[in-house]
């Protein structure tokens, strides 16, 4: 598993990403339950952000949350205290080194996690050799390559761009939404089903325009702001015209569109 983030641990980080899940949890999360008493390992679950929906969702379910971050999973752990939640077990662990038995779990959930990895295939892999026969796998991606917005200008789509190319620097994979089906079928999952998950945002919906235009996109583009200029991909001038420009998509007339894919399988 790869160690590098090209988001960073900041707090402004952690605060994104409970952010975006606060803002799309109907979205992402419809359909998610598990059953009381199953057991499911969330793969890579960062500060928390995921892990709230799932134990709020499925509170009789037994939950075991993983990540390669000791700080991420320390935050993760307040956040689940705070919110009064305890059947969630939290447990530092590398994806393709994962330290549980074969066919331990009825149910795996991995959430904005893939696009981070170099080898996502083999992480899926591993995956499946705890996951007991019969069980099911949720992943969900977003895809970068997906991304329309009203006003457009030069310095906007770039600063767009760098947010991929950063990310694609690390071999990681910020398009990689629309490969969900293909990589649950390529690891041995079966009866993959793959739905887009569509985000289209415009001022008669002020809360998203507030939630996921500023607090989850524009802050994620911005996130990466020391990357660009640093490697030369934008100079300071261009890149703070191109988030000023970004911002003119939350505006009377700004209109953004960007798609998350939610994939389902089972091992056979």
């Amino acid at each position: 598993m790869s160690k590098d983030y090209v988001h960073g641990y900041s707090e402004e980080e952690s605060n994104r990403l409970l952010d975006q899940a606060n803002t799309l949890a109907d979205l992402l999360h419809s359909g998610t339950t598990y059953p009381a008493g199953s057991k499911v390992l969330e793969a890579g679950c960062g500060v928390g952000a995921q892990t709230i929906r799932l134990v709020k969702s499925s509170p009789e379910a037994k939950i075991t949350s993983i990540d390669i971050s000791e700080d991420s999973i320390m935050q993760a752990k307040e956040l689940i205290k705070q919110n009064g939640f305890s059947n969630v077990e939290f447990q530092r662990a590398d994806l393709l080194n994962l330290p549980f038995e074969d066919e331990t779990f009825d149910h795996i959930f991995v959430c904005f996690v893939l696009e981070h990895l170099k080898d996502p295939i083999a992480a899926l892999e591993s995956l499946r050799r705890v996951l007991k026969k019969g069980g099911s796998i949720t992943v969900i991606e977003g895809d970068h390559g997906s991304c329309y917005f009203y006003p457009e200008t030069e310095e906007s789509v770039k600063a767009w761009k760098c947010l991929i190319e950063c990310q694609t620097g690390l071999d990681c994979n910020p398009m990689i939404g629309r490969e969900i089906y293909p990589l649950l079928k390529n690891s041995g999952f079966e009866n993959v089903q793959v739905s887009p998950k569509i985000v289209y945002v415009d001022a008669s919906k002020p809360d998203l325009v507030e939630g996921f235009n500023k607090r989850t996109i524009i802050a994620m583009v911005e996130g990466v702001k020391e990357q660009a200029i640093s490697s030369g991909m934008m100079d300071a001038e261009s890149w703070k015209k191109g988030i000023e420009d970004l911002y003119k998509t939350t505006e009377h007339d700004g209109v953004f569109f960007y798609n998350f894919f939610k994939g389902t399988a089972v091992r056979d």
